[in-house]
């Protein structure tokens, strides 16, 4: 081999090792956030948010409360302070935590204090969850403008993050997945009793009351 080819193989070698290099450090330094709400029942929360470009992942749970690793029957049960909520998982670079906190005022009804839609109770309220001032602040900057665009007051508050307990496996990824379960239409899958559940709650309908155009999810 040439002098002039065995310098071009090193030069290459060292350029693909910096691309490499520069790659993972790009991959490594990726501004990965979580964003915590609260807005009524987390399979629907779930399913809207996953829809986003930027969103990594979305986890339905349970926050807010006192109890340690709470069930589902617990919380809807009453007792235990906590909201069916969900964790979003979010790139940074793609999406901001203003334009999530937008998307999620402009799904749920922020006007209503005992619940959401069809279901009633202190599990189903919204709320946002904060982990510092500056989230606290871009959290009241979306309710001011939220109660400014309905002209109406909002009542979601505004909370210190606790614990986040991830809900049973069931729970996630209902509005997709293909199990099939029994339910008072017959033998259905999850996927396909979510969107009747959906339909019969009311939720899109009167999201697209409140919000009309503005609406981002709504027929989810």
């Amino acid at each position: 081999m040439t002098r002039l080819r065995l310098v071009k193989t090193a030069l290459l070698g060292v350029l693909i090792t910096v691309g490499l290099m520069a790659q993972s450090h790009r991959s490594q330094a990726a501004p990965i956030e979580t964003l915590t709400v609260a807005g009524g029942c987390f399979w629907c929360v779930e399913a809207d948010f996953e829809k986003v470009r930027g969103v990594r992942e979305v986890v339905s749970g349970y926050t807010g409360g006192t109890v340690a690793n709470p069930t589902y029957k617990q919380v809807v049960g009453g007792g235990t302070g906590h909201y069916e909520a969900v964790q979003i998982t979010y790139d940074a670079a793609q999406v901001s935590r203003d334009t999530l906190l937008s998307l999620f005022f402009r799904s749920v009804d922020p006007t209503d204090a005992g619940g959401q839609f069809c279901d009633r109770g202190d599990s189903y309220r919204t709320a946002i969850f904060v982990s510092d001032p500056a989230e606290r602040r871009a959290a009241e900057a979306a309710k001011a403008d939220a109660q400014a665009a309905l002209g109406r007051n909002v009542v979601t508050p505004i909370l210190d993050a606790g614990p986040f307990y991830e809900a049973e496996a069931y729970h996630q990824d209902y509005y997709k997945s293909d199990e099939r379960i029994l339910t008072r239409f017959g033998l259905r899958t999850k996927a396909d009793a979510y969107g009747r559940y959906r339909e019969a709650c009311g939720r899109d309908q009167r999201v697209r009351q409140l919000w009309g155009n503005d609406a981002p999810f709504v027929g989810g």
